[in-house]
């Protein structure tokens, strides 16, 4: 049986920031007192400004296992108190007060036993594929022979998170299947339009399979897939869900 790790506040030194695409800022963090934490959990970043007004959102964590070494993949929300300071004056060097790891609902753990495992859909908008990402990439390092599938749903082929990586995992252990909302690569079959019921359908691991469901994007992305994975025949108990939020 897994030990429950402990949430606490901690002091993160910034290792290293670059782009992860035109408006998200890939962000990798030492925490010396971090106690690991599992695929698909989040943690909040608190920001103090000079006079003391403090400001603080919770963002997915885009790494799992045990270690030091924290990736987050944070998208800028224009008008956001937090966001545009990690993904514009955020340097390596800087210091963060984080507190977690936080989530036990939303996280993927490799089998305990050797029975057959249940099949694993993932199904993301946009910057949503964060911690689904921390779950395929986990899953990989496994060497779990769980199938795992991925239906990752983003406006363009400019803003895909994690791009090399997923190319990676695409080859080896995961499923990847893209839906362009706005603009399609060159060559790419399908037009640019948003996820329906029938893109579900064909580009998902059937109800009757029992596949275990993790949706995060978007609120209306999420209330919208949810309902449609339900009528599709999916247990209620085998959808879990995350909204993305925060500034």
């Amino acid at each position: 049986m897994r030990g429950k790790r402990p949430a606490s506040w901690h002091t993160a030194v910034v290792v290293e920031s670059r782009p992860e695409t035109a408006s998200a800022r890939r962000i990798v963090l030492d925490v010396p007192t971090w106690p690991g934490n599992d695929a698909g959990s989040h943690l909040d970043v608190r920001l103090t400004a000079p006079d003391g007004y403090q400001a603080t959102r919770s963002y997915s964590i885009a790494s799992a296992g045990e270690g030091t070494r924290v990736v987050l993949a944070v998208d800028e929300l224009p008008h956001g108190e937090v966001s545009p300071f990690l993904v514009h004056d955020l340097r390596a060097g800087d210091q963060l007060e984080l507190h977690g790891p936080l989530g036990a609902f939303f996280v993927w753990r490799p089998p305990l036993d050797g029975g057959a495992p249940r099949p694993v859909q993932l199904i993301a908008g946009g910057s949503g594929v964060v911690p689904l990402y921390a779950m395929a990439a986990a899953h990989a390092a496994a060497g779990d022979a769980t199938e795992f599938r991925l239906l990752y749903s983003v406006r363009t082929p400019d803003d895909v998170f994690f791009r090399d990586e997923l190319a990676g995992l695409a080859q080896g252990t995961l499923q990847l299947d893209f839906v362009y909302t706005r603009r399609t690569p060159d060559g790419w079959a399908a037009p640019a339009g948003r996820v329906t019921r029938s893109t579900l359908d064909a580009a998902t691991v059937p109800a009757a399979s029992r596949p275990r469901v993790y949706v995060c994007g978007p609120t209306a992305f999420v209330e919208a897939v949810a309902s449609w994975l339900i009528e599709a025949g999916h247990a209620p108990a085998d959808v879990r869900t995350e909204r993305f939020g925060g500034s």
